[in-house]
């Protein structure tokens, strides 16, 4: 199935989707749909998640809740951004989901889900601007674990 087509849940239990910090102290859910669910390339999503490109999912803000853990949330507003935050686990340093300034979404980065989201990724955004070093391509070998390991 490709990766942007949505995934039928099997019950409605089942709808519910969590995700978590690290060290797992801090817990949320979520319930779809959402707005999006993207590719974000510019430089700040870069250095908030390490990586060449952040997977964020958007969602209305009353579709979403801590379960656990929210008096370890921090957060980090970049001076000057009318968008732009990042919350991440006090205990962990692991990135979290964000309120947006008006507090009526959340920005999910979807490495912090533990279960299925039942959508796929739908654009790339800020292409112009992804990392110099970046191969977009499916032609790269992949391993299951570590090159040489069983």
């Amino acid at each position: 199935m490709p990766d942007n087509e949505t995934r039928q849940p099997e019950s409605e239990a089942e709808t519910l989707v969590r995700g978590s910090c690290l060290c797992g102290a801090v817990r949320y859910q979520m319930q779809p749909p959402y707005r999006f669910f993207q590719y974000c390339h510019c430089s700040r999503c870069r250095k908030r998640c390490g990586s060449a490109f952040a997977a964020n999912i958007l969602i209305d803000a009353d579709r979403f809740s801590y379960t656990e853990g929210q008096n370890l949330v921090n957060r980090y507003e970049v001076p000057g951004a009318r968008h732009f935050s990042t919350c991440f686990c006090g205990q962990c340093g692991a990135s979290l989901p964000w309120h947006t300034k008006d507090g009526l979404r959340v920005l999910v980065p979807a490495g912090t889900l533990d279960s299925d989201p039942f959508a796929g990724p739908e654009r790339n955004i800020y292409w112009g601007s992804r990392a110099s070093w970046y191969e977009h391509t499916d032609q790269l070998p992949c391993f299951d674990t570590l090159p040489g390991r069983s």
